[in-house]
This record gives C-alpha cells, structure tokens and sequence, in this order.
C-alpha cells in the first residue's frame, strides 16, 4: 500500500515527500519530535505526547505551528488514510528553512512540518516470554537529554554499539549513576519494588513514566523514583525497557550475564498484564 505523509499543509506519498536542503532539520538536526502510539484507531496517551511535543517546542524556542484541536484534527486524519489497526504517528517540526547560520532565522521563517503513520508491530512474544539482551554504555550525549530533539546521533551510536555487540538496547550510566537506554527508559527490580531515575535533564521524561505509576499501582507493584547507582542495576532481580514502540520488555541478560536467573520476573508479568489493561481502556 501507499503510505501517505502530511508535509507543510499537503497529503503527499510518504516516498514523494521533500524538504529543501537549506531546512534545518536537515542542516542542524534542530528540530523536535513526537511519536504517538495508536489502538485499534484510538490515540494512546494523546494529551501526555501533545504535552510532551509542546514543552519539546518551546525548551527550543520553535513556535508551535498548531492549536491542539488543529493537532488532533492532523493525526485523527492521519490514522484515518491508512489501515493498519495499530499504527503509530510521527510527527516532527523543524526550525523551517533559512541560510545556513547557527543563529536563529527570522522569526517569519514559517516551521516545517510533518507527519507519517506507520504500523504498530508489537515485539514478537519470544521477546516477552524470553527478554531481551542489553549492554552497559556510559552516557555520552548531551545536557538536554529531557528534550525529545531531532539531534539524535548520540542515541544512534549508543544503540548501534548494542546491536554491534549483538545486544537489543544499550544501559547507559553518568557519573556512576543509571541514566536511560538509547531509545527507551529503563527499570530496575529490587525485592518486589520497581526504581527508576528521576526525571531531569539527564532523562527523556518517557510517556511511559506517568503509565508506569498508573501500571505499578494498578499491579500493586511499588515504585520508587531515586538515582540508581551502577551496582544496583548489575545486582537487579528484574530489569525492564519501555518506550512507545517497544512497549514494555524485559532485559534477561546484562553485558552476556543474566539478570536475576535469567527470565522474566513476576515484577514484569504484573506490568505487561497491567500495560495491555491499559490499551484496552484507550
């Protein structure tokens, strides 16, 4: 089938769709981002990634180019022109096009952007029923991590080094201390209590924070939101990665050694059961 983007106000064939060299998107990766989940034609946590996408906008200083009705109206069409019954919305805008200068263009530089579906594969169930394998990184990207910014060659480097190393995702430490994966946020299990680090400049605030609490709770499963040092992630009984593609997987082997004994954990059965709850209420 023909996927169909919206590109600066037109319906256009994804593999027609073109933006002018001189965007600086492509220029300077200075733009933002959102990727939305999508159920059975319902939108999965749609007011938490339009929340998301518009602090992304202004921590840059890009002027936010839609309302949140037109937004809503953008990706209800989006969904709408194609027929997968899961999909996921990309949706991205970008300082727009101007010469080539580091400093801000005007500000009658009109944004780009653009929009794309996708369809929603979850991850196969021997990934669920087995886990996954990750690596330990240290995190070298940027100070604004909290950002969901096109600039992402930090994040592409990590996860390649996992998939080099034969691994599913990256775990990656600052100072010492847990941070996040490449393109995921990370979860820790110790003695039936789930850990993740707080949210600050160091951590994409992922929309699966907020579910998280809601899927802790709902499970009975208690949460607690610290710094976790390096050494509680080697010695964790369970460890898990969520994102909005991934939804909620857990990692059963560390660096070649397993996590706890090797499977997934009563912890992770608890929230995957509490996740897809949380789908069907969508």
């Amino acid at each position: 089938m023909t996927q169909t983007a919206w590109l600066n106000g037109d319906w256009v064939p994804l593999d027609e769709a073109r933006v002018p060299v001189l965007d600086r998107g492509f220029i300077f990766g200075d733009g933002v981002y959102e990727v939305v989940p999508v159920y059975g034609g319902r939108k999965f946590r749609w007011a938490q990634h339009l929340a998301r996408l518009q602090r992304s906008l202004a921590a840059v200083s890009i002027r936010n180019p839609r309302d949140d009705a037109g937004w809503t109206r953008l990706v209800d069409e989006l969904v709408a022109r194609h027929p997968w019954t899961d999909q996921f919305v990309y949706l991205q805008v970008t300082r727009g096009v101007a010469r080539r200068d580091h400093a801000f263009p005007p500000p009658e530089v009109a944004p780009t952007v653009f929009a794309m579906a996708s369809e929603f594969v979850v991850p196969p169930a021997a990934q669920r029923e087995q886990g996954v394998a990750a690596v330990t990184l240290p995190d070298e990207r940027w100070l604004h991590c909290d950002i969901k910014t096109t600039s992402l060659l930090g994040n592409v480097l990590a996860r390649q080094a996992a998939v080099s190393a034969g691994a599913a995702e990256c775990v990656m430490f600052r100072d010492g201390f847990l941070t996040e994966g490449a393109a995921s946020n990370v979860w820790v299990v110790r003695n039936g209590t789930l850990f993740g680090p707080p949210k600050d400049n160091l951590v994409l605030e992922g929309i699966r924070y907020g579910l998280m609490a809601e899927l802790a709770s709902d499970a009975g499963v208690p949460l607690e939101i610290r710094r976790i040092l390096r050494e509680e992630v080697h010695a964790a009984d369970e460890l898990m990665m969520s994102s909005a593609t991934k939804e909620l997987l857990p990692i059963t082997r560390l660096d070649t050694r397993p996590v706890g004994n090797g499977r997934p954990g009563p912890v992770f059965a608890a929230l995957y059961a509490a996740y897809q709850r949380a789908k069907a209420k969508a």
